[in-house]
């Protein structure tokens, strides 16, 4: 049974709109959605801002509820059945919220086990755990507010294992990171699922979900347009056949032996024509009649 089962989901809101605010306007944030995420995978859940992603996270969390359609989280339905989920999973978003800045990680770490009513014993245990996975045992008892971006995120991470989920969702965990500070934070998160964590994840970065995720979900205003794995995304949406000539020779003569291979073949050869998941991302939000 998938860990995860959403079938025809849809969220609706309503709002006020004009001068006095009397003209209702419904907005259909997300639009029959469906899909599954199998017990250890990495799912991504891709698409443009207000394509309705973080609304289906937060109906996924139990934070929403769903307007119609069915949405399950370890069997469980979000929407009544809230107490049975909301202990075995987490959530970590994008960004520096989520934390108390002017305490130390551990510190934060403890008031967060201690909402999931941990035993000390086993809260503290779990916390020296955490700080070595997300490699800040030496600033355990340093302020938040002293942390750069990427450090303050993977208090984030630790933050949403505190209670041993078995599911994790991350809204764009990597927002406003250096590329270094993404990298260390795409390693811990491979680490965490590695230690069998079923991880739920949004991003803007393309090199981030092919390179994390098993499948991914494109959704555009609200509804999902493909799902696959990245590879087989790419594979489809390829226009041209790419194949592998190898040259051997250094750098300086390797274009001039490729010359020669094209004018003996009469076939234009270049160094790179690869298809990458941004230019199928990009080729199916602007206008793929794929569904």
């Amino acid at each position: 049974m998938p860990i995860i089962e959403v079938k025809d989901l849809s969220r609706d809101y309503v709002i006020n709109e004009g001068v006095f605010k009397k003209k209702m306007k419904v907005i259909h944030a997300v639009k029959n959605i469906s899909f599954s995420v199998e017990k250890g995978e990495v799912f991504g859940l891709l698409g443009q801002n207000g394509a309705g992603k973080t609304t289906t996270i937060k109906m996924l969390i139990t934070m929403l509820a769903p307007t119609s359609g069915t949405c399950k989280v370890l069997g469980y339905d979000t929407f009544g059945q809230e107490r049975m989920i909301r202990t075995r999973i987490n959530f970590v978003f994008g960004g520096e919220y989520g934390l108390y800045r002017r305490l130390s990680a551990r510190d934060n770490l403890k008031y967060f086990a201690n909402l999931y009513k941990l035993p000390k014993g086993t809260r503290d245990n779990r916390i020296d755990e955490l700080l070595k996975l997300v490699d800040l045992t030496d600033r355990a008892d340093t302020r938040v507010e002293t942390f750069s971006k990427g450090m303050t995120q993977r208090v984030q991470i630790a933050r949403g294992l505190i209670n041993n989920p078995e599911v994790l969702f991350m809204d764009e965990p990597t927002i406003g990171l250096d590329p270094v500070g993404a990298e260390t934070l795409r390693k811990t998160i491979v680490d965490v699922n590695k230690l069998g964590t079923t991880v739920l994840l949004t991003t803007h970065n393309m090199y981030e979900a092919d390179e994390l995720c098993n499948r991914i979900a494109i959704i555009k205003e609200g509804e999902i347009i493909t799902l696959d794995t990245p590879a087989n995304i790419k594979k489809k949406l390829a226009k041209k056949t790419s194949f592998t000539i190898e040259v051997e020779g250094n750098s300086a003569n390797i274009k001039d032996k490729m010359q020669s291979m094209e004018e003996l073949s009469g076939v234009s050869i270049t160094e790179k024509d690869v298809m990458t998941l941004e230019d199928a991302y990009l080729q199916l939000v602007k206008g793929s009649n794929e569904k």
